[in-house]
């Protein structure tokens, strides 16, 4: 391969790709894995696939003009297709901060733009450098800010979902529009910049880094404060579930009343079901306190063991009981989302 298409190629994809990094370097929770930020990076170069194949569809299809397809549908098209992934993301429960929901987006978006720029080198490899500069610092960088900030809207508006009680989610498309308005906007902005792609190229390497460091600095506070006062109130719930007296209360009775529906189901265990997951729930709280404090977190043997047993607990108890159970113990989405990110740190460790 000539060292000039090594050079163009490197050029295209590693702007992108050192960013991402530098994001994933600013999750000081390690939220997402690198092996995660692979996949997602493999899944958007698959959307980038199929944009092409939907986008040369509609150019056959349709009589629009190359530049008006560009500036109009083309974004429309590749940013609803580039939002799927991370819609699955929040659909399944899979982030949690603005900070990792952010992250998953652009590396869809980033690895969204490396298959394109690396389709275009195939068919322009004699083209001007120049035009590799504005692909690898312009476009591609747009292509990962307009998924971020997709994400981080996102993120915005389902907030109060993922706050209420999980049991009671029911997923909303309508609640993701606003995000993926704000990245067809950028997009769209971007590619009416055709006929000065230097100025396009400048000012989407500053403003798209800026926009998502913004992001990251103003998350940081209220991601403190959430997670604060949920450990405080999960600290007065297992003390009154230690202290004797949670079979009289309220929630004790209907989880009593419950197991009594199911054969085999004993109170006492689902009792210890829910003081063992809520101690979980407390142990993961207490230990993302820990790191944004900057101390030391680490997992304990107990830790293991804890989240070992608790799986043993859901297996005798069943799907059905766990399903019957499940509106009354009251975990929000943040708290199980905590719960997997806490046993998944276990199982590597």
């Amino acid at each position: 391969m000539p060292l000039d298409v090594v050079e163009k190629g490197l050029t295209a994809v590693a702007p992108v790709i050192i960013l991402l990094l530098v994001l994933d370097r600013l999750d000081i929770f390690n939220l997402i894995t690198l092996r995660t930020i692979g996949l997602l990076v493999c899944v958007g170069g698959g959307v980038a696939a199929l944009s092409y194949l939907a986008n040369w569809s509609f150019l056959e299809g349709f009589p629009i003009a190359r530049t008006a397809h560009s500036r109009y549908v083309a974004p429309a098209i590749e940013e609803s297709l580039k939002a799927l992934p991370v819609i699955y993301l929040f659909a399944t429960n899979r982030v949690g901060f603005k900070l990792d929901s952010a992250i998953a987006g652009f590396a869809v978006g980033a690895g969204f733009s490396v298959v394109e720029n690396a389709w275009y080198l195939y068919l322009l490899a004699n083209s001007d450098y120049a035009g590799w500069l504005v692909r690898g610092f312009g476009t591609a960088i747009m292509h990962g800010g307009a998924t971020a900030l997709f994400a981080a809207a996102s993120h915005e508006m389902t907030e109060r979902q993922a706050e209420g009680n999980a049991a009671h989610y029911r997923f909303n498309a309508l609640l993701f529009l606003p995000g993926l308005a704000a990245a067809y906007a950028l997009h769209s902005a971007f590619n009416h910049f055709t006929d000065h792609p230097a100025l396009a190229m400048a000012l989407t390497l500053v403003l798209a880094p800026l926009s998502l460091f913004i992001v990251f600095a103003r998350s940081e506070r209220p991601t403190h404060i959430w997670i604060r006062t949920d450990y405080a109130v999960h600290q007065l719930m297992l003390e009154e579930i230690r202290g004797g007296h949670f079979a009289e209360t309220e929630t004790g009775k209907a989880l009593k009343a419950i197991a009594g529906r199911f054969h085999g189901a004993a109170a006492d265990e689902v009792f210890a079901y829910f003081e063992l997951k809520l101690t979980l729930v407390l142990r993961a709280e207490e230990i993302m306190l820990a790191i944004q404090d900057g101390k030391e977190a680490e997992l304990s043997p107990q830790d293991r063991d804890m989240v070992d047993q608790l799986g043993q607990v859901e297996r005798r108890l069943g799907a059905g009981v766990l399903t019957a159970i499940a509106p009354r113990l009251g975990f929000s989405r943040n708290d199980l989302w905590e719960l997997e990110r806490f046993k998944a740190k276990a199982r590597r460790a």
